[in-house]
């Protein structure tokens, strides 16, 4: 599954909280992440880090040659 068909299907399913402090969105993160299957946290990460990988290429794509000269 490519990133542009991976978000459409985040957005879909995604989840979100308002916090007023640091503590109740770690709070909250904390008892989101611990409702996951081992599975599911697993591919969260695996998806992160494609993710990472992409921009990291992009970058590295984007840089104009420069001669040695």
């Amino acid at each position: 599954m490519g990133l542009k068909k991976r978000s459409e299907e985040r957005r879909k399913r995604m989840f979100a909280n308002r916090a007023t402090d640091f503590q109740t969105a770690e709070d909250w993160d904390l008892d989101f992440w611990q409702r996951r299957t081992p599975q599911e946290r697993l591919s969260a990460l695996v998806a992160i880090r494609n993710d990472v990988q992409t921009v990291k290429e992009s970058r590295r794509r984007e840089k104009p040659f420069r001669s040695a000269e």
